[in-house]
């Protein structure tokens, strides 16, 4: 007998009968709207169980690998336990091992979970002030490459949680933090295929983890960074960036800089419209964009211009608001 568990409630789907339709018809409310595969908005996780390949039509890959499914078209072969993306994430306690600043804005955080979780570079978690605010930051860090978890928080003007990260948090301290989530990251199976990586401020975190995901997986393509800012202090990890172009032939870091001062080795303009112009036929790209709301929307649709298949951008817009 095949059964559906959503929460603490257990279901059976009848004959023919969808995912969707055997939550519906016990009472449970799901978001959807064209109920045909298309819309994506009855996205869900299985937490236990695989659910059908034909129920995954049109994802991308990386949500794939994470069991997501449309319920609409889901029809499962096996038991299933669902949940909506953002209730299969976990709480966890976390203690705070280094605070480091990568510039003058930016405050990289390492965590030691008390209880491991299982993440990939470029997923994000949800971090805690106090149980009732907490803000999403990106994962820097590595699974086995590095020893904890590490975000990159800018600090944002009267942010309530950025400003308590820089100004009142402390090593030894005990926070809390909910996640994984999110599908911008690097997933593995074509070592050849070229991937461009355009990202401002902050946004290089997500970035930094998929970079060195890819080359310690023993990606081959090409690997091309744009990180920009306005100013050369806005730039940060280049030490680290370079030093991977010495080690890896397949990866090439591009500073960019959008303000007046343009220092050496740096390329002027915004680091999409340099990306773009350097990198004209993304057809068969991979394509991760993180940083500022407003690059991330002219980038993905200038990189869909340019052939990148939609399926193919991965896109971290961050949240600029003056309370983060």
């Amino acid at each position: 007998m095949i059964t559906i568990r959503y929460g603490h409630r257990q279901f059976e789907p009848g004959p023919q009968e969808s995912v969707l339709e055997c939550l519906e018809r016990g009472g449970v409310a799901i978001p959807s709207s064209c109920r045909s595969g298309s819309c994506q908005t009855c996205l869900m996780k299985a937490t236990a169980g695989e659910p059908p390949t034909a129920s995954q039509q049109g994802l991308k890959d990386s949500l794939k690998l994470g069991n997501h499914f449309l319920a609409c078209i889901c029809h499962p072969t096996e038991s299933l336990e669902v949940a909506l993306p953002q209730e299969a994430q976990g709480v966890t306690p976390a203690t705070v091992k280094q605070l480091q600043l990568l510039n003058d804005d930016i405050m990289q955080v390492a965590l030691e979970c008390h209880d491991p979780i299982e993440y990939r570079p470029g997923q994000f978690i949800n971090l805690f002030r106090d149980p009732g605010l907490g803000r999403s930051y990106s994962i820097a860090s590595v699974p086995g490459a590095d020893d904890h978890l590490q975000l990159h928080v800018r600090r944002l003007p009267n942010g309530r949680v950025s400003g308590w990260i820089h100004d009142e948090l402390r090593t030894g301290q005990t926070v809390e933090v909910r996640g994984p989530a999110g599908d911008c990251f690097y997933v593995p199976g074509r070592p050849d295929q070229p991937l461009l990586l355009i990202g401002t401020g902050s946004g290089l975190a997500p970035l930094y983890g998929i970079i060195r995901d890819a080359l310690l997986r023993g990606h081959s393509g090409p690997i091309r960074l744009f990180h920009g800012s306005r100013h050369r202090g806005g730039l940060y990890l280049t030490g680290e960036l370079l030093e991977l172009t010495r080690q890896y032939s397949n990866f090439d870091y591009v500073p960019c800089i959008s303000g007046d001062d343009l220092p050496h080795g740096h390329a002027a303009g915004r680091a999409e419209a340099v990306a773009l112009q350097e990198v004209s036929n993304l057809k068969g790209w991979r394509v991760f964009l993180c940083g500022h709301p407003e690059m991330v929307r002219t980038a993905t649709k200038k990189a869909f211009l340019a052939g990148a298949s939609m399926k193919e951008i991965y896109a971290d817009a961050f949240n600029v608001n003056q309370a983060a």
